[in-house]
């Protein structure tokens, strides 16, 4: 053979091996395509997982909704079980007079109750005076304390200057504004039936009212707001409507420039009493606590809620042991009643609201006879 033949037999190899190689090369380059835009092989399973999923989302929403709806519509059947038709101007609950002033949620030496907030409102009480004062932080108390008094600048429950007297006009631990009002609002989530009202001796800027309950978790979903139910034109609510609607916490305030929160001015939405039976417990007259608002005030399609307090001056036990039960009857049919009208007060607020005398009335079993009456 040939070199020239030699020579071509080698350049026939190579280009064979070559187109060979190349071939083999768009081979793999085709597979890789095709592994690339086909689906891998879970990728139906995992469409069909994340299907499902999206359907267990949605039966699981479902459902929750559904469980809501029972639970709210049992609770409008246990209030219609209690209040029948009647609206909130037309039943009566048990109150408390500066209530976070306890033996139980902070070191008070001075108290006008025995429990904290929330063994209160499981123990029958639905309104709640609470006095909002604040606090700019001190280093100087911090340091002074060996660190117990080491608080941020905020909006807490005092009783008077929140720097002065320690168990007197503040006590520690210091008690916030908004971990009082989540207090409520949680007992509130849990019992669906209830409907609460706070009642401040506001002592704060509507500005650092508003950022203490902005830090309240789900109170907006429970805020009572007079303006969106019409209360000036067309009366206040059913106690039912309240509990379905789920609007069942009112706020008031002595300060007029906070509706925009939701908080009520009281001498705009209530007639109220002079708050003191005197030192001596003597006096029972009811007389209104506003010169120009007396107690029974009549308005065109509206009718005030009527607070009623019934302390003395300095709260103590022995006081409530003398005032809190037929002294409290009895002021309420003689005094309180006709002074407002012929009405029943809507909120009767004490002292140590468990004591009473040895008639076997209590504050809690007035305002239940309140409510029995036609």
């Amino acid at each position: 053979m040939t070199s020239m033949d030699m020579s071509k037999r080698r350049a026939g190899g190579r280009a064979g091996r070559l187109a060979f190689v190349f071939l083999l090369l768009l081979g793999l380059v085709g597979t890789t395509a095709l592994a690339s835009a086909a689906p891998p092989p879970d990728a139906g399973r995992a469409a069909a997982s994340a299907g499902t999923a999206v359907e267990a989302a949605a039966r699981s929403a479902a459902v929750t909704s559904a469980a809501r709806a029972a639970v709210n519509a049992a609770a409008v059947d246990r209030a219609r079980a209690r209040w029948g038709d009647r609206r909130l101007d037309e039943v009566s609950f048990l109150s408390t007079h500066n209530a976070f002033t306890n033996y139980e949620d902070s070191r008070w030496t001075s108290v006008a109750q025995s429990e904290s907030l929330r063994h209160q409102l499981d123990n029958g009480v639905r309104g709640l005076s609470l006095d909002t004062h604040w606090y700019q932080k001190s280093r100087w108390l911090c340091v002074i304390s060996l660190g117990s008094d080491c608080y941020p600048s905020d909006v807490y429950l005092c009783h008077g200057e929140c720097k002065t007297f320690a168990g007197v006009t503040y006590a520690l631990p210091r008690q916030s504004f908004h971990g009082s009002m989540q207090t409520v609002v949680d007992f509130l989530v849990t019992h669906p039936e209830e409907v609460v009202t706070i009642f401040l001796e506001d002592y704060v800027s509507a500005q650092q009212l508003g950022d203490s309950l902005s830090r309240v978790r789900g109170l907006d979903a429970l805020l009572f707001r007079p303006d969106a139910w019409k209360v000036r034109e067309q009366g206040w609510p059913k106690m039912t409507d309240l509990v379905g609607a789920g609007k069942r916490l009112l706020i008031f305030s002595d300060e007029p420039d906070r509706e925009h929160l939701g908080v009520m001015y009281d001498k705009a939405w209530t007639v109220s009493n002079y708050w003191s039976l005197g030192d001596l417990g003597s006096d029972v007259s009811c007389v209104s606590r506003w010169g120009d608002v007396p107690l029974d005030r009549q308005e065109p399609g509206f009718r005030r809620l009527f607070t009623m307090s019934h302390h003395r001056n300095v709260p103590t036990v022995i006081n409530a042991a003398l005032d809190n039960g037929t002294k409290l009857r009895d002021r309420i049919d003689r005094q309180c009643r006709p002074a407002a009208g012929g009405r029943d007060p809507n909120f009767v607020a004490v002292d140590f609201h468990r004591i009473s005398d040895t008639s076997g009335h209590t504050p809690a079993s007035i305002v239940a006879e309140l409510n029995a009456r036609d």
